[in-house]
């Protein structure tokens, strides 16, 4: 089953503007949709196409890189010969499919790429990694496109619902509230989101009508696919990487969410985890939020990364993964689509706002105030859930799992910093609403963010 992405707009832009001169690289975690994006964009937008999965691929395909590509009349003769057919030069695309699986052919596409006959695209899973790339001189005609799961815009596209979306912008950008019956209405919708997530292969079961312990089956079975990937890298860490992805939940069901290397290993420190932490994000299975000393509009230079959270890419997945510590399945899916979240799983909130602003393009980072010795007063320690940049303002951000619109850690955090503050949000399930200079907003408004 395919579904509409919003990446396809993205290809469409790279495919005008380069116009043959640079190839585009999608990187996104396993099972996002990445190779079914590129094959049917290849299908629409090309005359021809010729697929090569480096999962699959011959040793022929793979001898035929290493031994010609510096004769590329040869290169595509036997290319073809072992495809069994030719292609339209400038009006075809050769698509690289899981190219991190053979760097020598990422590395071809700057010859590729000058000699001008064909555009590619690649799709790549853990491409950043720093053993990936180790032994290759990474191409700078290489475009890149980052794949995130399913958003809820894209969710109810699957749906066949095209409405919903726009009215939800036009309320967020006239700052009209919807109404209580349309608004119940898509909180109900983003729930379903919640539990079902944006991985393709569970929204595909969910649009089919199968139950949801189908569903589950369907995520669990991914989880076990993101489980033995990183067994295959974990043999130089000592099976760190995979002891961090599998401690996510827990982590997450404290109050503070902030990552705790003691629920790993009670002698563990951030020195000795800090690479496979920065695998995890930069394999996009998890988002990696930093805090930051300073908030300023330069985030990057504040940020104090050995203070992080860690959510889950995917907040379907992270339902599942929740599953897997014991609680019945239909249990927690009955109590996140009907809102009877139990106050240890409120942390799902936060993880999906996580990932919509980072589908949205943003880096992640939050604020936290500690209150010193000397401080008599203990509650002007406070914390900020995010900090966005907008017009080169400081944009800070709370998520609450509910109605209420308590705003302390704002009031602290204003008192401190009032130069730096444009808009101030709250992301909440209640409609949204205008009141002591916050916006509060529901939390299937994030990705407008």
């Amino acid at each position: 089953m395919t579904f509409r992405r919003k990446i396809y707009d993205k290809l469409l832009e790279w495919k005008s503007e380069s116009d043959g001169k640079s190839a585009v690289l999608i990187e996104g975690a396993r099972r996002v949709g990445k190779s079914t994006i590129a094959e049917e964009f290849a299908r629409n937008e090309y005359d021809d196409y010729i697929l090569l999965d480096f999962a699959l691929e011959t040793r022929d395909t793979r001898r035929n890189f290493e031994d010609n590509i510096g004769d590329l009349d040869t290169f595509f003769r036997n290319l073809f010969i072992i495809k069994g057919k030719d292609l339209p030069r400038r009006r075809s695309v050769i698509i690289f499919d899981e190219v991190q699986l053979f760097p020598t052919a990422r590395q071809a596409i700057k010859y590729l790429v000058a000699d001008g006959r064909y555009d590619y695209i690649e799709t790549g899973s853990l491409i950043s990694i720093k053993k990936n790339v180790r032994n290759i001189l990474i191409p700078s005609e290489e475009e890149k496109l980052k794949m995130f799961p399913m958003d809820f815009e894209e969710f109810l596209w699957a749906k066949g619902n095209t409405v919903t979306m726009p009215a939800v912008k036009s309320a967020f950008e006239s700052r009209n509230p919807l109404g209580d019956a349309v608004h119940r209405k898509i909180m109900q919708l983003f729930r379903e989101y919640i539990a079902v997530g944006g991985m393709p292969q569970a929204v595909a079961s969910y649009v089919n009508g199968e139950s949801y312990a189908s569903i589950d089956r369907v995520k669990q079975g991914i989880l076990s696919l993101y489980e033995d990937d990183l067994k295959k890298y974990d043999d130089e860490e000592k099976e760190k990487v995979s002891l961090i992805f599998k401690t996510i939940p827990k982590q997450l069901s404290d109050h503070a969410l902030h990552f705790t290397f003691s629920e790993i290993n009670a002698n563990a420190r951030y020195i000795n985890y800090v690479d496979s932490v920065e695998f995890v994000a930069e394999s996009m299975i998890g988002n990696l939020c930093a805090n930051v000393t300073m908030p300023d509009v330069l985030m990057d230079l504040y940020a104090d990364r050995s203070n992080f959270k860690l959510y889950m890419g995917d907040t379907g997945l992270l339902v599942s993964q929740m599953i897997r510590e014991g609680e019945e399945t239909e249990e927690i899916y009955r109590a996140l689509i009907f809102d009877k979240l139990r106050s240890n799983l409120g942390m799902v909130f936060e993880n999906v706002v996580a990932q919509m602003l980072r589908a949205g393009g943003h880096d992640l980072f939050f604020h936290e105030h500690k209150y010193t010795p000397e401080q008599s007063d203990k509650e002007k320690k406070y914390e900020i859930d995010f900090l966005l940049v907008r017009n080169r303002k400081v944009c800070p951000i709370e998520v609450k799992s509910s109605g209420y619109l308590s705003h302390k850690s704002f009031d602290y955090f204003i008192k401190k910093y009032p130069i730096k503050i444009q808009d101030r949000y709250i992301i909440y399930t209640g409609d949204l609403r205008f009141k002591d200079g916050i916006t509060y907003i529901p939390a299937y408004m994030s990705g407008l963010l």
